[in-house]
């Protein structure tokens, strides 16, 4: 089979030139368009998943060969968790050709967070089945190279330490509120505010709501002294 225009443009974004096409085709099918004739992209998702995971885990190795293990565990947690797969995938445009179902595309999933991420998983397994794991390697340590290089900034979780300050000072869980949405469907840009029960409150601005929520709270426990 050939690519359309579209899928070749995809391709052209991602870096690889596939020899098997169907395997694009493939992982770019959600299930809400799988057909007898016509495989979604779970099972791909599924693969595509370890093998991030491994190219992840080797990269963190290499770049701190004498990093505690638990030092590196949530370096690799900020790399492949959904939001940061999601990104990855927004930035590639991917959400214009994912194919989906009637139902999905009134709902607008090609802007959710979790088909995104899904399917940019199941996008490196395609490379990964199509040209072998160095060549995956070689495409995702791209795509994710600034992560990479900040990652150790994105592993600290404000979140977790805003929440145990309030709880210690008998407060409830800070409120997260979507105070704006703007920007196009596949690069959405979120205000999110962060307040606690005792009046402090802090904004912030992000290409998704979990950095948005994320610097929103940094800010806040810096303002308190946290």
């Amino acid at each position: 089979m050939k690519l359309s225009a579209e899928l070749k443009g995809f391709a052209e974004r991602l870096g690889h030139s596939f020899v098997k096409p169907a395997l694009l085709q493939q992982a770019l099918t959600h299930g809400s368009m799988a057909s007898p004739h016509r495989d979604d992209n779970q099972r791909l998702e599924f693969l595509g998943d370890r093998v991030l995971g491994l190219v992840m885990a080797e990269a963190l190795l290499e770049a701190d060969p004498h990093a505690a293990e638990g030092l590196v565990a949530p370096r690799y947690n900020a790399l492949v968790r959904r939001e940061t797969c999601a990104d990855v995938a927004r930035a590639l445009d991917l959400g214009a050709v994912l194919k989906l179902g009637r139902s999905e595309m009134k709902s607008g999933g090609r802007r959710k967070e979790a088909l995104l991420a899904d399917a940019m998983e199941a996008v490196i397994a395609a490379v990964y089945l199509d040209g072998g794991f160095d060549v995956a390697r070689t495409v995702v340590l791209r795509l994710w190279a600034d992560r990479i290089g900040q990652v150790e900034d994105d592993a600290r979780d404000a979140k977790t330490a805003l929440q145990e300050w309030a709880q210690a000072r008998g407060e409830n869980p800070p409120a997260y509120i979507e105070v704006d949405r703007s920007g196009p469907d596949h690069q959405p840009v979120f205000t999110i505010e962060v307040r606690l029960d005792s009046g402090p409150a802090e904004q912030a601005v992000a290409g998704s709501k979990r950095q948005a929520e994320q610097a929103a709270a940094a800010a806040l426990l810096k303002k308190v002294g946290g």
